[in-house]
């Protein structure tokens, strides 16, 4: 398996029979780390406050050890107040049906979802698998302290 400085990870996708027409998801610059999704359906009208689950026509066979990551476009977040409610969503390397994004509106004026558009971003990233071991935890220089315990800015000491 390799990444991004070296040759691409194959991953198989299926395009459903009701995305045939649309593009696969793809990067959309040589430095993008994500793949754009599109809306397989629509148009879907989200009011302020709204949620709804987005097909995007596909299905993944992700290999072991990685995962598929629904991220926000930060347009739509930016310009219009729309996110992915979950973030990030995880698409498991077992996991073979369509793709769904769950999108949410939080700005202040209904949104229509177009099919077609670029809802989200999927990333595809290592998974550590790991075995819970019972035992102590062993100190660290940090502690307990979380939930803004390091504070905002630098003339925080870590409190």
């Amino acid at each position: 398996m390799s990444g991004a400085a070296g040759t691409p990870v194959e991953v198989t996708v299926e395009r459903l029979a009701h995305a045939r027409d649309l593009p696969l998801p793809a990067h959309a610059s040589a430095g993008s780390s994500g793949l754009d999704l599109h809306a397989a359906t629509g148009p879907l009208r989200l009011a302020p406050g709204a949620r709804a689950l987005v097909g995007c026509g596909l299905a993944l066979a992700l290999p072991e050890g990685l995962e598929g990551q629904i991220r926000p476009r930060s347009g739509l977040g930016l310009k219009h107040g729309v996110t992915v409610l979950n973030s990030p969503g995880t698409i498991d390397s077992d996991y073979r049906g369509e793709i769904g994004v769950l999108l949410v509106n939080l700005g202040e004026r209904p949104f229509v979802v177009e099919r077609g558009m670029r809802i989200a971003q999927l990333v595809i990233a290592p998974v550590a698998c790991v075995r819970l071991v019972e035992g102590a935890v062993p100190p660290s220089a940090r502690g307990a302290g979380g939930f803004g315990s390091t504070g905002l800015g630098p003339e925080s000491e870590g409190g």
